[in-house]
Parts: C-alpha cells; sequence; structure tokens
C-alpha cells in the first residue's frame, strides 16, 4: 500500500546527534521518510564529532539517515542547508561549501512571507561553550552519565507502565540557575536577530523546543532527537509550527492506518526508491 507523507514548505530539525548513542536515530529516520519538504535546514550538531572521537559509534542507521537527506535532494529538489554546531565544529575548515543542491555554512538567512529569519546553531550565544571549551566537554561528558542514568530509570517505569521521563528537561525546568541561563541565551539570540534586522530567529543548541515572541522578535528552538524528538515546519502560508514527534505520528496514523506510525516500516531497509512511489502528498497549510 502507497503510503502518503506529510508535506510542509521548510522543515527545520537540529541536534541528531549521530554517533551519540542516546540519539534517537530510529525515530528521526522515520520522520525523515514521511516529510516532503522543498527546503530542510539541520540547524547543527547533527553529526557529534564530539562522542565520535571519545566513546560514540556510528552505525547504518546513521548512515540510512544521511542516505535519506541526499535523497530528499536527488529525487524531490529539496533544498538542504546544513549549519555548523558546536558538535560538529570540526566543519569550521571547510565552510562555506555547496555541492549540488546541498549548503554547508555558519549562518543562513530565510526568507518567508512574513519576513525573514536568520538561522544559527546557537552556540556562539553560550558562554561556557564559547569562552570554556573544557568545560563544556565535561558538561557534555556529564549529560551523558545523566542519561545513561535516564535510560536504567525509565526501564524501571516502563515496567511499571508509566511513561517515559525526562530527568534533564525537569532540571531544566525547576533549578533557578538553569532557568535563568536559558533566559539569557534566549534574549542573547532575539538581539541578535534584531541586529540583523530579521522578524525571528530559529536555532537550536540547548536542547530546549520553543515558539514564542520575545519582544517583538518570534524566537523558535527545534529542539533535538535525544529526548525532546522535535522540528519546526513551515506551512505553505509562511506560518511555523512546533512538530513533536508523538502528534507526528497521530498524524501518520490518521492518513495512513496504525502501521504507518510505527518507528520501523518493513520493507524501508533499502530505500532508492522511497520517494518515487507515493501518493499525492498532504500539504499542511
Amino acid at each position: 500500500m502507497k503510503r502518503k507523507k506529510i508535506r510542509y514548505r521548510t522543515v527545520i530539525i537540529s541536534d541528531v546527534h549521530l554517533g551519540f548513542t542516546d540519539c534517537k536515530i530510529d525515530q528521526v529516520n522515520h520522520f525523515l521518510r514521511h516529510i516532503q519538504c522543498e527546503k530542510l535546514i539541520m540547524n547543527g550538531d547533527i553529526i557529534d564529532g564530539w562522542h565520535l572521537k571519545k566513546w560514540g559509534k556510528w552505525s547504518v542507521e546513521h548512515t540510512r539517515f544521511i542516505r535519506l537527506v541526499l535523497k530528499k535532494a536527488e529525487k524531490h529538489g529539496t533544498e538542504v542547508i546544513y549549519l555548523r554546531g558546536n558538535h560538529d565544529d570540526f566543519l569550521w575548515k571547510v565552510l562555506p561549501l555547496q555541492f549540488d543542491r546541498v549548503h554547508l555554512c555558519n549562518e543562513y538567512i530565510h526568507e518567508t512571507p512574513n519576513g525573514n529569519y536568520v538561522c544559527v546553531h546557537g552556540d556562539a550565544f553560550d558562554a561556557v561553550t564559547t569562552n570554556f571549551r573544557w568545560l563544556a566537554l565535561l558538561g557534555s561528558f556529564s549529560y551523558s552519565m545523566l542519561l545513561m542514568f535516564n535510560r536504567f530509570y525509565n526501564w524501571t517505569r516502563k515496567l511499571r507502565g508509566k511513561e517515559y521521563y525526562s530527568i534533564s528537561r525537569a532540571i531544566k525546568a525547576k533549578v533557578k540557575n538553569a532557568v535563568n541561563a536559558v533566559g539569557r541565551y534566549e534574549t542573547a539570540l532575539r538581539d541578535f536577530a534584531a541586529e540583523r534586522d530579521c522578524v525571528g530567529i530559529i536555532c537550536g543548541h540547548i536542547h530546549t523546543p520553543a515558539d514564542k515572541m520575545i519582544e517583538g522578535i518570534h524566537y523558535l528552538n527545534s529542539g533535538d532527537w535525544v529526548e525532546s524528538l522535535t522540528a519546526i515546519g513551515e506551512t505553505y502560508d509562511g506560518r511555523f509550527e512546533l512538530i513533536e514527534y508523538k502528534d507526528f505520528q497521530a498524524r501518520l496514523s490518521a492518513m495512513n492506518g496504525p502501521a504507518a506510525s510505527k518507528t520501523m516500516d518493513p520493507g524501508d531497509d533499502e530505500e532508492p526508491d522511497f520517494l518515487d512511489d507515493e501518493e499525492p502528498l498532504l500539504a499542511v497549510a
């Protein structure tokens, strides 16, 4: 049975962290298989060079992610914008770079019917990442350990029939210093967008999805594919919406039946023609 895809004008994802143990690779690949867009903005930390140097591991599914992105550019003419993050900072040596429909850069101005949005990963506005790399590396290691504990904790919750619970997100939401740090980060990015004469800014980095106005500037954060499993979608009338993976699965199920919402699809292990045999796309307007 041919499956419908959900169509956006633009899709923005960030912080996939390919090579990191806690990267939700099955979910992000499933998401990519079932969306179609004219432009795909990958807003930093797509590849996690920090973890790959130390204790990370690259899998076949991580390679499949790259193939899915390139296949979109090849088969459907999707323009792919890859913005450098701090975990893939090795790209500094080659930026800017363009081959065919794939552009690698540090900053990007995204034009919309309602005004321009500046797209940056956001690490340059994080004082720790910018000025204290050793501390940022320590923080990355600590975050990995926290996620390891979180996996065990949620394994016990699953045995008791409870839903997934993110300890790190709870800390960000409740610890005063963490809340203040996020607030300062968002304000700095708001000011940066104003300096660029843009109506909004789209970023990632802090793994905290957001869609809100800050003193007249539209602030969007695409979250991550480690815990929040979120993306940003731009509809064909110029609106932006925060896409949560669970809601995305529900929409697919309503369109194509329950089987379409499953993370892994039988027959999708190889995808040479996965964009050629679909029914007309469902455009989000």
